[in-house]
């Protein structure tokens, strides 16, 4: 939330600075890890010399919900195979506020749905991706069981028959 929104820390000064305390960070909006922020006259400094620079570089931690590569931003979203199949509309938490998504018939595990823009700020924002999961019920009972036998059943449907061909 920091890289995108931007924040203020206060963190402890390095051991060795000339000046002793906290510091006030600004951290901008955009900011990528492998970053520098730099705090000017905050360094040490020489004998005699004024303070010079001192230079912090960004480390983004992971986040619980969303994975971060370069400016975009990777959202997992968990379905339902009849959700997959069917279609339907979903709010979908973005950093900057929910969105609705509509999720179109015949989904695939692991589909890619693009947010144009919806990924960190800057002169070239990044996107978010939401990449759908389809999560399949377990069949714990009599009647999922039977449901899942019906479907085997009537739906004539192969994931590996590309793959049975080739063996």
């Amino acid at each position: 939330e920091d890289a995108f929104h931007g924040a203020k820390k206060t963190i402890r000064r390095p051991t060795g600075a000339s000046q002793t305390g906290t510091i006030n960070v600004k951290i901008p909006a955009g900011i990528t890890s492998g970053k520098k922020i730099r705090l000017a006259g905050q360094g040490k400094g020489g004998m005699g010399k004024k303070s010079g620079n001192l230079y912090l570089e960004v480390n983004i931690a992971p986040h619980a919900n969303y994975r971060l590569e370069e400016k975009d931003i990777y959202f997992n979203l968990p379905i339902v195979p009849w959700v997959a199949a069917l279609c339907a509309k979903f709010t979908v938490p973005t950093l900057s506020g929910k969105i609705n998504l509509t999720i179109t018939a015949n989904a695939k595990s692991g589909q890619k749905m693009r947010l144009k823009g919806r990924g960190l700020p800057g002169k070239e924002p990044g996107d978010q991706f939401v990449i759908l999961q389809i999560m399949v019920p377990p069949a714990s009972s009599a009647q999922a069981k039977q449901l899942y036998q019906q479907m085997a059943e009537e739906l004539s449907f192969n994931p590996r028959e590309k793959l049975e061909q080739t063996l």
